[in-house]
């Protein structure tokens, strides 16, 4: 007996021997796989986000988090991690100012909307400009010998450049091999937050023709409202059929008021997952996809985005687990259903939107004809119309599924279906010019006129009396004519005047039709970099980039606009170098 209870305690304790090998192998393949202390915070502030990891944005994921620079440029950026600079871009618009840092550890980490590096890369990146005589460097990589760093030291500072909306810093940790874009959270970054998501509204869809919503064929929002913290519930739904939901959800985190995204959806009925959508990691390839996770339609005309708790069949994103048909519901008449849907932020945080749903029987309706056009679309098909003097040529796979394009031209102007449309590829949109004249023909391009009072330069290649565009956005297009030249002025400063005390060089320029396409600055014959800033419309020159050889200077910049207006502007000034 003795024996027995020794033989069965000594095969007990072999067996939870292997099970804590096997822990501790899984514990530490989890921190090789993301390893939370290896990377420090890229600011020496406490990190408060503006902008988190997966967040909606337009026709893509947020890539990183934006970390909040108390509302200032310059503040110090250091590399989180040993390695080096692999890459450096600069931009107008973007990530504007960007640098790449490779770690041994198989990741990357970049840091976007800089203004300007530290000091022996910001000479580097000068040189480069200078050489070129352009702001914009296109990507410059490195070898491991360049530019080496070790975790702490100044790499840059933070900015507000490219296509940034406000001074931060926005930070991604790469995977350097497959370039997929994981969440800088799961490395160790942690902002405070305590406070639950919170839910704003509930819609419910019904997926085929025979399904019925409280009777309609229609789309629905449901009243919602918070019985307790981090608790919701809905209106009770009356319905028959297929059905899936979308919500508007968002979350906050402490010492910070502006509204964030979340980190996870997930769907229950009847207590059994059939959805689960979580923020970890994607690929830039599949970022696209997130106009088929929204209700794409209804952000398009109210500009609020429903995320769906279903998959749409062609949806290729990775971030969707343990689906369930997809995450659909089929009611059935004469039962009851419970639905649950669960958001949560990265720290876990979560709130629960209960709906409350009983199956009806419903009279039939007989399903109404669908709107048909001379122009059918089968997805996997290339397609041409011609329409006057205009056509549009669609790739294969440009749209998501077979439809009935909407394609006409009144007045000049090309309706292509409806902007509510998501598209997988860019398509062509080509103009017949040829009634035009020679000199008329340098005036033109194509616009986007969806909003006729604002209308958008589109990216337009001639080729003799063809004009023609690519773009991912249906709806109104037209040749639009610009004839006036852009606007430059001084500031600051005028022509004849003295300005030692100035540190930089100002002007504004800016054009009110086609935009401005470049332009290009000189003082006494040499060229000077001038960095644009777009939102304020004003180039600026740094003194501190060359020195001036004697006191009287002479400026000129040259602006062209999209079609090739050009205006000249010429100063002369005066400035003592200062030791």
């Amino acid at each position: 007996m003795i024996f027995t209870i020794f033989t069965q305690n000594k095969y007990t304790l072999k067996q939870t021997f292997i099970l804590f090998i096997i822990f501790l192998t899984f514990e530490s393949f989890a921190q090789e796989k993301h390893p939370e202390n290896y990377f420090r915070n890229p600011l020496d502030i406490p990190s408060v986000l503006a902008g988190t990891f997966g967040e909606l944005r337009s026709n893509h994921f947020h890539a990183g988090v934006d970390l909040k620079t108390q509302g200032k440029e310059g503040l110090k950026v250091f590399a989180t991690a040993d390695g080096f600079v692999s890459r450096i871009k600069v931009a107008q618009f973007g990530y504007g100012k960007t640098i790449y840092v490779s770690h041994p550890n198989g990741y990357t980490t970049v840091y976007a909307h800089l203004s300007k590096y530290a000091d022996k890369i910001e000479k580097y990146v000068k040189k480069v400009q200078y050489k070129k005589e352009n702001y914009q460097t296109g990507n410059l990589f490195f070898k491991e010998d360049k530019f080496p760093v070790k975790k702490g030291d100044i790499i840059a500072y933070s900015g507000n450049t490219g296509s940034s909306g406000g001074p931060h810093l926005h930070y991604e940790i790469r995977n350097t091999k497959s370039e997929h874009i994981l969440n800088p959270l799961i490395f160790g970054l942690h902002p405070e937050d305590t406070i639950p998501p919170v839910f704003q509204s509930l819609m419910v869809y019904p997926l085929n023709t025979h399904s019925r919503i409280n009777k309609q064929n229609k789309s629905a929002i449901v009243s919602i409202k918070k019985i307790k913290n981090g608790t919701y519930i809905s209106d009770q739904i009356f319905a028959n059929g297929n059905i899936g939901f979308g919500v508007r959800v968002f979350d906050r985190l402490n010492k910070a008021s502006n509204k964030n995204g979340i980190n996870s959806l997930e769907m229950l009925v009847n207590g059994k997952r059939t959805f689960y959508h979580k923020m970890e990691e994607f690929s830039f390839a599949e970022s696209k996809f997130i106009n088929l996770h929204i209700d794409y339609p209804y952000y398009k005309k109210y500009k609020r985005r429903y995320q769906k708790t279903y998959k749409e069949e062609v949806n290729k994103l990775s971030t969707y687990k343990e689906l369930i048909k997809n995450g659909k519901l089929e009611i059935k008449e004469g039962f009851n259903y419970a639905v649950e849907i669960i958001a949560k932020d990265y720290k876990g945080n979560a709130t629960s939107l209960k709906i409350p749903i009983i199956g009806k029987p419903f009279n039939k309706v007989i399903p109404q004809s669908k709107d048909t056009t001379e122009y059918k679309i089968i997805a996997t098909n290339f397609h041409k119309f011609k329409k006057e003097n205009v056509t549009v040529a669609f790739p294969k796979n440009t749209f998501y599924e077979n439809f009935f394009l909407d394609f006409k031209v009144e007045q000049g102007i090309a309706k292509v279906h409806s902007p509510t449309l998501p598209l997988n590829k860019s398509f062509t949109l080509t103009f017949d010019v040829s009634k035009y004249s020679e000199e008329e023909k340098k005036q033109l391009y194509i616009a986007n006129v969806e909003k006729p009072t604002y209308p958008i330069y589109q990216y337009t290649r001639k080729k003799d009396s063809t004009f023609f565009t690519t773009t991912k956005t249906l709806g109104k297009y037209s040749l639009r004519s610009d004839t006036q030249k852009p606007s430059i002025s001084l500031l600051y400063f005028k022509d004849q005047q003295w300005i030692s005390k100035l540190n930089t060089l100002q002007v504004k320029i800016y054009d009110e039709g086609s935009g401005i396409k470049n332009y290009r600055a000189t003082i006494d014959g040499k060229w000077i970099l001038m960095e644009y800033n777009h939102r304020k419309k004003i180039a600026t020159y740094d003194f501190k980039d060359k020195k001036l050889p004697g006191s009287k200077h002479i400026f000129k910049i040259v602006v062209s606009d999209n079609v090739g207006n050009t205006k000249m502007l010429s100063a002369t000034f005066y400035k003592k170098q200062l030791n």
